[in-house]
């Protein structure tokens, strides 16, 4: 399947956004052919949204504190999302646990990345708990995103090195900078026909992939 026309991008992110600004970035250099119609956070004051009304993207802020129970605001979430019919869902730093409801919803259409060789360190402080197993390398991984935290089938990965003497900031940076390059790609390969989701395994170019994923050298 080739693309024809721009196909429609929603962005859920709840700080800094900077995948959203590598994101915004191959699009207006014309490597990413799509709209990015909204980005949405649950944090007024993320910085994403500066990020976005700099672009010209509009922009929404949905409250999670101002519903009574992660169902209701998911619902309300979703409503707000399928306003713009998006070919995609790109989470960029969107720090909620997702319902399955939700989840289901958007299956084999929503994306994630997530700054860890999945399926290793799941949840939070990713670096800290890589450089405290000693661990050789860490990394980010995009993965499609399923009512499993974190657990969806993975996209693509990118491995970093953890050094001697290495801080959970100085990893961090190193982490960052590959994800700002393969979650464009990982949304390039969708947004093309290239990738889906299939039996819950990743499928592009017609192949299954290996569980950890296309690894980038």
């Amino acid at each position: 399947m080739s693309q024809t026309a721009l196909t429609k991008v929603v962005v859920l992110l709840s700080g800094s956004g900077s995948n959203l600004q590598a994101i915004i970035d191959q699009v207006t250099q014309g490597n990413l052919k799509c709209e990015i119609a909204c980005v949405i956070s649950n944090k007024a004051d993320a910085f994403g949204l500066e990020r976005a009304k700099q672009a010209g993207i509009p922009t929404q802020v949905v409250d999670h504190k101002a519903f009574d129970s992660r169902e209701s605001f998911d619902a309300h979430l979703q409503t707000q999302i399928d306003v713009y019919n998006p070919h995609l869902v790109v989470l960029a730093g969107f720090m909620r646990i997702l319902t399955a409801g939700f989840t289901e919803h958007y299956l084999g259409k929503m994306l994630n990345i997530h700054p860890s060789l999945l399926p290793k360190f799941q949840g939070l402080h990713t670096h800290k708990r890589a450089i405290e197993a000693n661990e050789t390398f860490a990394g980010v991984t995009v993965h499609f995103v399923t009512a499993e935290l974190d657990g969806g089938p993975n996209i693509i990965q990118a491995k970093v090195a953890i050094e001697t003497g290495e801080t959970e900031e100085s990893l961090a940076k190193k982490v960052l900078k590959k994800e700002h390059i393969i979650y464009p790609m990982a949304i390039d390969w969708f947004l093309n026909g290239r990738l889906k989701m299939n039996n819950n395994q990743t499928v592009l170019d017609d192949k299954v992939l290996n569980p950890e994923g296309f690894e980038l050298n």
